[in-house]
């Protein structure tokens, strides 16, 4: 039954209590990623110690965010979210060339990505489903059962949150929490069971010794300081792309109770949680297996985190405590965060596209309700941009491409409090930055020095570049086209 009679005028409707924002915080910020990006970082760095650190940087980096973040969310609690924060801060063009980005892949490329990533693990149990099972082809383009499943995925999800949002939220809570206790569970029995002596002083004899693992095996490189910076920020990529999305629910201002306090609480409670589980999953990681090993070793121990199956590090450390079935519970737990996380990616972006376009920087259309009180037309818009990314086949670059968007537009966002510190120092306030300037400031350095880094080093400048040059299409964009969108609508 939708959340809203037919007859009732549809407005959003305030049902989003505490709790379910710290589960759409937790849940929409815990994917694929941490099961995962492991091991790539421990080739970029190294060492036990070094990955450690990579996983702190991200945790202190997100949380500072979060914190800081929060003084913009609680004087707009608005639908739209940091969309609303730059428009406020820096006017219509900088708002716009975010949520044309947010549109074009952040939020869709996200979607289409974590949906691939459930098809994938719902592989390991019904092997049906999987990218090299090509359904049909034409001419070098392909469509796999996993896309398949990825877009039933999609479309599903948006068909469940158009019924309203105490259907999304609903699933969420579900979701969330079931994923929450699994990974503390996995922690305990990791630590508990699978207690390794071997990996623990492969691991910790040792901790800093920082070297470069080739990605197909071969000779370490020894980094110097220098070097060391430039594998550290490489290897944040994949830390602060499993520790996105904590931000997305600023999206839904106007559906939550008591915004001005529950919007900051959510995400500091949430991204706290998430970190020092990621942080605690990682321990357990390095006290299962050894970090090095060998991409053409028979066992999960000898292929080490490293080089993992598929970069599956969790699965293989389940498979190591569990045995042959642990492949299959962690098949499960991953299917549960990616299902959970795409429900609370997908439920909070069509909120931005519709304060777009209500402002008129958008198709005029995707401003309306639904009976149910939901931006019903912006979720299919987003569900059908989504799904085209599945059928491309190219969202996994796409979020390469934009990983250096995403930063700068934190950073972007971060700099709009001392903006209006100084342009609106009588707007009313309800939570002021936690350690202002200190704190906000030393996010902005951090996440700064992050996308320099990644403009300069040989493995991601490029895909860097073509993130800026995603953004700067936006500009003709709004030049040319803005005025067919149609005008703001009134309130």
């Amino acid at each position: 039954m939708a959340d809203a009679t037919p007859t009732s005028p549809p407005h959003f409707q305030r049902a989003l209590t505490l709790f379910d924002a710290i589960m759409l915080v937790t849940g929409s910020m815990i994917g694929s990623g941490i099961f995962i990006v492991s091991a790539n970082i421990a080739q970029q760095v190294g060492s036990a110690g070094w990955l450690l650190v990579v996983w702190l940087i991200t945790g202190f980096i997100t949380t500072a965010g979060a914190v800081s973040y929060g003084e913009l969310a609680a004087m707009f609690p608005k639908v739209g979210g940091q969309y609303v924060y730059l428009r406020e801060a820096f006017g219509r063009l900088v708002a716009f060339l975010y949520g044309w980005t947010l549109f074009l892949v952040i939020q869709t490329g996200v979607i289409a990505a974590v949906a691939v990533a459930f098809a994938k693990f719902l592989g390991v149990l019904w092997p049906w489903s999987s990218v090299t099972h090509v359904l049909a082809k034409v001419g070098p383009l392909e469509f796999s059962s996993a896309q398949l499943v990825a877009i039933l995925l999609i479309v599903g999800i948006t068909a469940l949150n158009a019924r309203g949002v105490r259907t999304g939220k609903l699933i969420q809570n579900v979701l969330g929490s079931t994923k929450l206790v699994a990974l503390a569970l996995l922690i305990v029995f990791g630590i508990a069971l699978g207690l390794n002596h071997a990996a623990v002083q492969a691991n910790f004899h040792d901790v800093w010794a920082a070297v470069r693992h080739p990605a197909a095996g071969g000779p370490a490189v020894p980094l110097g300081a220098g070097a060391l910076v430039i594998a550290i920020g490489m290897a944040m990529s994949g830390s602060l792309f499993s520790s996105d999305s904590w931000n997305n629910i600023g999206f839904a201002g106007e559906e939550i109770q008591n915004p001005e306090r529950t919007l900051v609480r959510s995400m500091v409670i949430g991204t706290g949680i998430v970190t020092a589980l990621y942080i605690l999953l990682n321990v357990v990681y390095l006290l299962v297996l050894p970090l090095a090993g060998s991409p053409d070793a028979a066992t999960v121990a000898g292929r080490g985190i490293m080089y993992a199956k598929d970069d599956r590090v969790a699965t293989a450390v389940a498979e190591s405590v569990l045995g042959a079935p642990g492949a299959y519970v962690m098949a499960i737990l991953i299917m549960l965060s990616t299902f959970g996380a795409n429900n609370g990616i997908i439920l909070s972006g069509a909120r931005a596209y519709f304060a777009m376009a209500k402002d008129g920087l958008f198709f005029r259309g995707l401003a309306r309700l639904n009976p149910a009180g939901v931006p019903s037309r912006a979720l299919w818009a987003q569900c059908l941009w989504a799904s085209a990314l599945c059928l491309s086949g190219s969202y996994g670059q796409l979020l390469n491409y934009v990983m250096f968007a995403v930063i700068l537009f934190y950073v972007v966002t971060i700099v709009g409090i001392f903006v209006l510190r100084r342009t609106r120092p009588a707007a009313p306030r309800p939570y002021r930055a936690w350690g202002y300037p200190l704190v906000p400031l030393l996010y902005i350095g951090l996440a700064s020095a992050f996308c320099v880094v990644l403009l300069v080093a040989p493995d991601t400048a490029e895909y860097s570049r073509r993130g800026l040059g995603l953004v700067a299409l936006g500009l003709p964009v709004f030049f040319l086209f803005g005025r067919r969108f149609g005008s703001p609508a009134a309130e």
